[in-house]
């Protein structure tokens, strides 16, 4: 048996000192999935801070008309909002599409942020995994990989990132406020999630102690039009096989904006930078939504296990798309 010692952090400060100072420790939120973890032995911390009792809880306008979440604000009470549902729909249905009634009532938005990949051999502790143990090999990249990502791998991982609402934040350039050691930071949600590329156990930029304050979308009319839309093998309690976080504009049949992030795909919360770029200032219809989905899936790398992806994926761009074009979430 590991013993494991717990405390209740008072204040945000002493939190941070606690777990910078000892590299064994950790931050406990809603715990959803690090239990989990801590009984597999995948994840092993000596120390476990708990943060609920810091006042990181609200959901509130921003200054600039945007949205800030606070970090220990839970999955539920963001969804639903009000301010949520009426200004950034796409958030509150990436949060009602994940996980469980039960398990969105535990789990905190930053917690969300920071989950760790699903893949099965990160959490078997008998596979080589380099995301567990740097160096050991990627078990899944001659393994069973149907799950896996197609978008943003390397030869060292090819681990999905599975949170939803991460991908509906990364459509909409939201912003991560964290405290530590260094002081106050803010990171772009794109630099806020790493590639694996040589170093696929550094999920995030954050040092060790490094503490989730706040995430701000800012403000972004195209967002009161949005949707995302989620593919699994079924319908509740089920990761993405590909998900879509979409909004769009338009001004006489033109697209004027697009956001546009994917999930189930990549090994994080994937922009689509370039299917934005094909699709602003082009015609509304299927073939520029073709195109578009065509072109950003054109780097796409699959398995034998998951190659059905790379065509749902663009399948899934195209109907969210036309779902948003065709019953009048547009303007």
């Amino acid at each position: 048996m590991r013993l494991i010692t717990y405390s209740r952090a008072a204040d945000a400060a002493g939190a941070i000192t606690t777990v910078s100072s000892d590299p064994t420790s950790d931050f406990l939120a809603g715990g959803t999935t690090e239990i989990d973890l801590l009984r597999q032995n995948v994840l092993t911390p000596r120390r476990l801070v708990d943060i609920n009792a810091l006042p990181l809880t609200g959901v509130e306008q921003a200054p600039d008309g945007g949205l800030r979440i606070g970090a220990l604000a839970r999955m539920s009470e963001v969804a639903a909002s009000p301010l949520v549902r009426e200004r950034f729909p796409v958030i509150a249905e990436a949060l009602e599409s994940g996980a469980s009634p039960q398990l969105r009532n535990m789990a905190s938005m930053g917690g969300n942020l920071m989950q760790r990949v699903r893949c099965p051999y990160y959490r078997d502790t008998a596979s080589p995994c380099n995301r567990r143990e740097p160096g050991t090999g990627c078990s899944a990249v001659e393994g069973f990989s149907r799950g896996h990502a197609v978008l943003g791998t390397s030869e060292h991982c090819i681990a999905t990132h599975p949170s939803d609402v991460a991908v509906a934040l990364a459509a909409l350039d939201a912003r991560v406020h964290t405290h530590g050691s260094r002081g106050e930071q803010t990171y772009s949600i794109d630099d806020f999630f790493l590639t694996p590329g040589h170093t696929p156990h550094r999920e995030h930029p954050l040092e060790h102690g490094e503490l989730i304050t706040a995430i701000e979308v800012p403000s972004s009319p195209v967002a009161r039009r949005s949707l995302y839309l989620k593919v699994r093998d079924r319908e509740s309690y089920e990761f993405a096989l590909v998900s879509a976080a979409c909004a769009l504009s338009l001004v006489d049949g033109t697209i004027a904006d697009v956001r546009l992030a994917l999930g189930g795909v990549a090994t994080k919360p994937w922009r689509a930078h370039r299917a934005e770029g094909v699709l602003l200032g082009a015609e509304a219809g299927r073939e520029s939504f073709t195109e578009a989905a065509r072109v950003e899936l054109a780097d796409a790398r699959p398995t034998a296990n998951n190659a059905f992806k790379t065509g749902l994926a663009q399948r899934v761009i195209v109907r969210a798309l036309e779902t948003l074009t065709a019953n009048g979430r547009t303007s």
